[in-house]
């Protein structure tokens, strides 16, 4: 809370006088903004999450994972502020930016989980359906189990489109009670 914004704003006093492309400035400016994230003050944090990952594209270009975590705390941020759609392009991107360059991994997976979030805030249920069950859960059990974490959010997810879904049927809404019972087991 308080005490992590205090060192992110100390750690940045520290690096911003350094040079705009050195890395612990870029590093601290995310740290402000992931600071300011954490204790919701979503407005504040935006314009520097916004800095960091042009940060990142301009001198970081080379380290793609470093340009998708950018993305992916701007993306967490964006949809904070109910700016759903923008964060639903971004979330786009960094799965498939991801897939592309890792494949399947814990990373990634992750990532279809953010993404797959941002689709039910969008309303588009049908895509998340389709790639929770077709490629992520999937992908998920085999790599990470059934337990882990993030195989458990893709669950919530997956029971969250099928029951909001204005078309659901009555084996959609017995199906998403099915894995929310297995996910609070």
């Amino acid at each position: 809370g308080a005490v992590m914004l205090a060192l992110a704003w100390a750690c940045w006093e520290t690096y911003v006088g350094r040079p705009e492309a050195d890395g612990n400035r870029i590093s601290a400016l995310e740290l402000l903004g992931n600071a300011f994230q954490s204790n919701r003050r979503y407005a504040e944090a935006l314009p520097l999450l916004e800095v960091n990952l042009s940060m990142n594209r301009r001198y970081f270009s080379h380290s793609e994972e470093a340009v998708f975590l950018a993305q992916s705390n701007l993306a967490a941020c964006l949809g904070k502020l109910g700016r759903d759609n923008e964060a639903l392009v971004l979330g786009r991107e960094i799965y498939a930016g991801r897939m592309a360059t890792l494949g399947v991994s814990q990373n990634t997976i992750m990532s279809g989980s953010n993404l797959t979030y941002s689709l039910n805030q969008a309303r588009l249920f049908g895509e998340t359906k389709a790639l929770a069950r077709d490629q992520l859960l999937p992908a998920a059990r085999r790599l990470l189990g059934f337990n882990h974490c993030i195989t458990l959010l893709l669950d919530t997810n997956l029971a969250v489109a099928l029951f909001e879904d204005p078309e659901h049927t009555r084996d959609d809404l017995l199906e998403a009670e099915t894995i929310m019972q297995d996910v609070v087991r």
